[in-house]
């Protein structure tokens, strides 16, 4: 979806402020985020609808709270979602009754997390789901502005780029973020040059490699047509002469010609 937690590409959000020695937590409430998230993992979430109740925040409080209090408002709203917890409960401190043994809502409908899953191993190397592309393909990054979630950055819509790897198969987040299956499909490693991206005037040799899901992508055809057009258009090469070519251009000799003895 389109909000502001896509700020690839945007100006005038200032540096980025490296903290040196940064510890992993910087205070202890964030700890205990970080364990129920561990926790809710394999029951009412997967990591994509995860991220998809982040990007749901109101724009004002996206851009001013911290890194763990968007992962506490988006455990916050999953649990309502799902059941398993009220708003008043939320706001209580205390359940008002017995949370129900299994979590009810569109969140039951999807794939489990696969973080931790061995099984998410032997889908990325399946071998019967077929490849649409392979390195060196030129491709193009669709223009789609999903009201749902997606993992295509709002830079790279509509822009060129060429493969390099083929990654292999993943999950697609942008049905498993909604309880509408796996939808699994491999995924590239895609080139985009720093002009392509930001315009003409971007100096240097500026390349971004984005990893890109299958359905992100399209054939370049312009590409392929402007390539088949110059291998029409060049000229052909004229073969290389042989002896017997050559001894065939010769003029004949006039008949009766004798040779002069010395």
């Amino acid at each position: 979806m389109n909000s502001v937690h896509d700020l690839g590409g945007m100006h005038g959000l200032g540096p980025v402020i490296r903290e040196l020695d940064e510890p992993v937590f910087h205070a202890d409430w964030e700890k205990r985020v970080f364990a129920i998230n561990l926790a809710l993992a394999r029951r009412v979430r997967n990591i994509d609808a995860f991220r998809h109740a982040i990007e749901r925040m109101p724009p004002a409080g996206y851009l001013s709270v911290s890194y763990y209090e968007k992962w506490l408002y988006a455990m916050e709203t999953l649990l309502v979602e799902s059941g398993l917890a009220s708003r008043q409960e939320l706001a209580n401190g205390h359940a008002s009754s017995p949370a129900p043994k299994q979590a009810t809502g569109s969140l039951s409908d999807g794939d489990r997390d696969d973080s931790f899953d061995p099984a998410a191993v032997k889908l990325r190397f399946d071998k019967s789901i077929k490849a649409r592309f392979k390195a060196g393909d030129r491709v193009v990054a669709r223009n789609i502005n999903p009201a749902g979630h997606t993992r295509l950055p709002r830079y790279a819509r509509g822009r060129r780029g060429v493969v390099r790897y083929d990654q292999g198969v993943f999950a697609f987040p942008d049905t498993r973020a909604h309880g509408l299956g796996a939808k699994p499909q491999h995924v590239y490693t895609v080139a985009f040059e720093g002009k392509e991206l930001w315009g003409e005037g971007r100096r240097g040799r500026t390349s971004v490699y984005l990893d890109c899901w299958e359905d992100y992508l399209e054939r370049d055809r312009a590409a392929a047509s402007n390539t088949a057009a110059s291998r029409t258009a060049a000229p052909r090469s004229a073969a290389p002469r042989t002896a017997k070519s050559r001894a065939k251009a010769r003029p004949a000799k006039p008949s009766g010609s004798k040779r002069r003895k010395r």
